[in-house]
């Protein structure tokens, strides 16, 4: 559905299942290559592609220039399925949706018909903002400069750049020296200068493309240099909350394939209480919790999609003050469903192998991976600094943390090596 707002189409949702049954078939292929992809560590290059081929990437934008036009409830709701195919995908894509969030917040002021054509076309975007090394927090050493001839260069390098290994532009982080302002630069993945390296080591999400960007002597036009500042107000709490969704469907596929390993598994234990385990009471009642843990974790993730929403529609009203009170609900809301999503998922990811037995521990089922996985998407931003932030609200209305940084200590100090 698109409105008509302030002279500008809007996207605030559309036929659901219709959308969704454009994407389903590919879920499903998705899914059944997940678990060898696991094992592998096999990037998901197929997948990505059989999603751009589709259309995945331009289903937020407004059905006026041709898209889908999905409210971002919806899109969080694709995001969840999609992830309980394969949740490293969802965060492959974590960064695309955030910058197209923001080119339709800046439909406002300013015309995004190219930015529009690009993601139709399929176009994707990868992430990259996080300086790399020993840089000192608030430094960014990832500079655009501009050259003898007058042209604009961008040098730098990057860790975390998830999804930029599959992406055609990068929303990358930068301080433009003939402005000095922070800004993102949005570079092709197609230029000779860009080089990205499959080096992330976690132990879980292992394929979502997140590791070293080394940017060398890339040309870019101002155009593509956006100030940082007109960043999209909500950005936080929709990062977030594609963290949610990743979670949600961590949760489900888990609850299924455990559900499944309980149907098919004949052998039990003589101090049981069934000839079956499928009939063992205790078994019934370790997936039944998992099962709501898993219903609560995506009902919570859509709730805070409506914040999302509510924020989005507010950018376009002449209220700053209802826009502030929206834009603090969205951020609130991410906050709290990350600290009770995290911990539901980690729990139910964990308790679920109270349901079988040591058999579950197999690398080749790698059952594992639905902790492993919500372990490290759980870790991105730290669950006891967002309880302290609320607890700050809640008792101090103190101001939200719309923006934050991480980066080495002013406090630690090199050692001085003598000549």
């Amino acid at each position: 559905m698109t409105i008509q707002n302030n002279k500008q189409p809007l996207s605030l949702g559309a036929d659901y299942d219709q959308v969704a049954a454009k994407f389903r078939p590919i879920f499903q292929r998705i899914a059944e290559g997940a678990l060898a992809r696991e094992q592998n560590r096999k990037l998901p290059y197929d997948a990505i592609s059989w999603l751009k081929q589709a259309g995945f990437g331009a289903v937020r934008v407004p059905v006026a220039f041709g898209g889908d036009g999905v409210s971002q409830k919806q899109l969080f709701q694709l995001l969840i399925e999609l992830a309980k195919a394969d949740s490293n995908v969802v965060q492959a894509l974590r960064g695309h949706f955030a910058f197209v969030e923001d080119r339709l917040n800046a439909q406002k002021t300013q015309d995004q018909t190219v930015w529009f054509k690009r993601f139709l076309q399929g176009d994707l975007v990868g992430n990259a903002w996080t300086e790399i090394g020993k840089v000192e927090i608030g430094d960014v050493v990832t500079r655009v400069t501009e050259n003898a001839q007058g042209q604009l260069r961008v040098n730098g390098q990057k860790y975390y750049s998830t999804g930029t290994i599959f992406a055609d532009w990068i929303d990358l982080f930068a301080l433009d020296e003939t402005t000095n302002q922070h800004v993102i630069a949005a570079v092709s993945t197609h230029d000779a200068g860009i080089q990205v390296y499959d080096d992330w080591d976690g132990f879980g999400q292992k394929t979502t493309g997140s590791g070293t960007l080394n940017i060398q002597d890339v040309s870019i036009d101002r155009d593509h240099i956006l100030p940082f500042d007109q960043r999209f107000k909500y950005q936080t709490a929709f990062y977030q909350v594609v963290h949610l969704a990743t979670l949600a469907g961590i949760a489900q596929n888990a609850v299924d394939v455990f559900s499944n390993e309980v149907r098919e598994r004949t052998r039990i234990y003589s101090h049981g209480n069934a000839d079956l385990v499928r009939d063992d009471a205790q078994i019934l009642q370790v997936i039944g919790k998992a099962s709501a843990q898993s219903y609560a974790a995506e009902a919570i993730t859509l709730c805070a999609a409506e914040a999302l929403d509510v924020a989005y529609l507010s950018h376009f009203q002449s209220d700053t003050q209802l826009d502030q009170q929206a834009n603090d609900r969205a951020e609130l809301e991410s906050s709290k469903g990350q600290v009770v999503i995290s911990e539901l998922v980690l729990n139910l990811s964990s308790e679920l192998f109270n349901a079988l037995g040591a058999s579950a521990s197999s690398t080749t089922k790698q059952l594992d991976r639905f902790w492993r996985n919500a372990r490290v998407v759980s870790s991105h931003n730290p669950l006891i600094y967002k309880q302290k932030v609320i607890g700050d609200w809640e008792i101090n209305q103190t101001p939200l943390p719309y923006v934050w940084q991480i980066g080495n200590s002013p406090a630690v100090k090199q050692p001085v090596i003598a000549a």
